[in-house]
């Protein structure tokens, strides 16, 4: 059974149902500066890797392809298996200052069983915003010499240990002290590693002691047609898909890209008929889980989640985003792009079942851009981003935010048909919507 145990005032319970049932306010967004890794781009496994890791994407297509190149997508038009480890589909991102970056690389190629040779990295870029080109400072492989994992890796029988899209999807950061928490989707799990990307822990998902399992889960097994799903379960590829650090520098709040599955109704979670993601909080100096859930609540029920950041106290940014991806104005596009927001909310103000209000909110499809700062997508002075899975947003400063998207390479083609996607990362002006009340 779903719980919704939520610390509140009395005076923010008195108030927040008038709040919420206000609609957000859209504040216009400009196009400050325009960054991008090129899709084809690669690094080179460490030297203790093992040598299979040398080549990625064998198994993109669901079935085994050696020969480089064998497999073409149908997207993009470009093959599989690729020399190297694609550096691509950022999946999480937070500003260090002058014009530094942490940024998170997704799992792989799309699922746990076809990511066995993608590696687990994140690094560090500086941009140099006047050339629109990032630059790498630090890549961290992740690892687990220590075999702290409780379960079975690809990488099982070797000495490193290195961690691939076949063993965890990482799909948020966090910076804690000199470590990194990761927010996973397949436990979902909470990972933590050192400086250097070495597993320090593994943490399973239980709220109040209730354990939550994705169908990816290491230890859940398919039942059998007609068997009841017990326990809480996230939908597939609906785990921690965002990731706030609260401003004590300790607290975590993960946060679910899908609703979760309740079993006392049969249907996923909604209140007051509306889709809800579950908030949780993780107390990272504690090594517990609060019984404190909020909820964001959706748009609609096809929507999902792409990032979550506080930028200043409890005030916080969430993409939301529908599942489509290319121009509507162009005109050959079927199902275009229709629904990629940035929302402003307050993790204080939410309703009595702890539903979030969302106060304001920008329009990714509807970016200004007058001085033609973007290379591409800018079409009578208004720049879009219309990728699938826009999964980065951060605050850099008191007026401007960072977006950036998850490429997933080499088949989203959202900025251009037949064309794989490049990293587009952006530096938006929206003093006015960071200040919204």
């Amino acid at each position: 059974m779903l719980r919704h145990i939520v610390a509140l005032t009395a005076g923010l319970l008195a108030s927040s149902a008038i709040a919420h049932a206000q609609d957000a306010q859209q504040f216009t967004a400009t196009l400050k500066a325009h960054a991008q890794v090129p899709a084809q781009t690669f690094l080179a496994p460490p030297a203790d890797a093992p040598a299979s890791l040398n080549v990625s994407g064998r198994f993109a297509t669901g079935s085994r392809i050696e020969a480089l190149y064998g497999a073409l997508d149908a997207k993009s038009g470009l093959g599989r298996p690729f020399p190297g480890q694609p550096l691509q589909g950022f999946s999480g991102i937070r500003s260090l200052g002058e014009d530094r970056f942490l940024i998170l690389t997704d799992n792989g190629f799309g699922n746990k069983g076809n990511s066995s040779d993608a590696m687990l990295m994140f690094n560090i870029f500086k941009i140099d915003w006047e050339a629109g080109r990032p630059m790498i400072e630090k890549t961290v492989f992740l690892k687990d010499p220590n075999r702290v994992i409780p379960f079975p890796i690809v990488n099982e029988h070797t000495e490193s240990r290195y961690l691939t899209g076949g063993d965890f999807d990482p799909e948020s950061i966090q910076p804690v002290g000199d470590h990194y928490w990761i927010g996973d989707e397949f436990g979902p799990f909470l990972v933590e590693v050192d400086g250097e990307g070495v597993v320090q822990q593994v943490v399973k998902t239980a709220p109040g002691g209730t354990e939550y399992k994705s169908p990816d889960n290491p230890t859940v097994s398919v039942p059998n047609p007609g068997t009841p799903v017990t326990g809480v379960m996230t939908q597939r590829s609906g785990g921690y898909e965002g990731m706030a650090l609260g401003s004590d520098g300790a607290t975590l709040y993960p946060l679910l890209e899908k609703p979760v599955y309740d079993e006392a109704s049969a249907t996923f979670q909604t209140i007051g008929e509306r889709p809800v993601l579950q908030l949780l909080e993780f107390d990272t100096e504690a090594g517990a889980w609060s019984d404190t859930i909020r909820y964001y609540p959706l748009e609609d029920a096809t929507h999902a989640i792409g990032d979550f950041n506080i930028i200043e106290g409890t005030r916080a940014l969430i993409i939301e985003r529908d599942n489509n991806e290319g121009d509507p104005r162009d005109e050959s596009v079927e199902k275009p792009a229709a629904f990629k927001r940035i929302y402003l909310v307050d993790l204080e103000r939410a309703d009595a079942d702890g539903v979030l209000e969302k106060i304001a909110y920008i329009d990714l499809m509807d970016i200004r851009d007058p001085d033609g700062i973007a290379p591409r997508g800018t079409i009578d002075g208004v720049f879009n981003f219309p990728f699938v899975t826009i999964e980065d947003v951060d605050r850099v400063d008191e007026t401007t935010i960072v977006v950036a998207n998850d490429n997933n390479y080499p088949g989203s083609v959202g900025r251009e048909a037949g064309r794989a996607d490049d990293n587009e990362i952006v530096l938006l002006e929206v003093g006015d919507f960071l200040s919204a009340e």
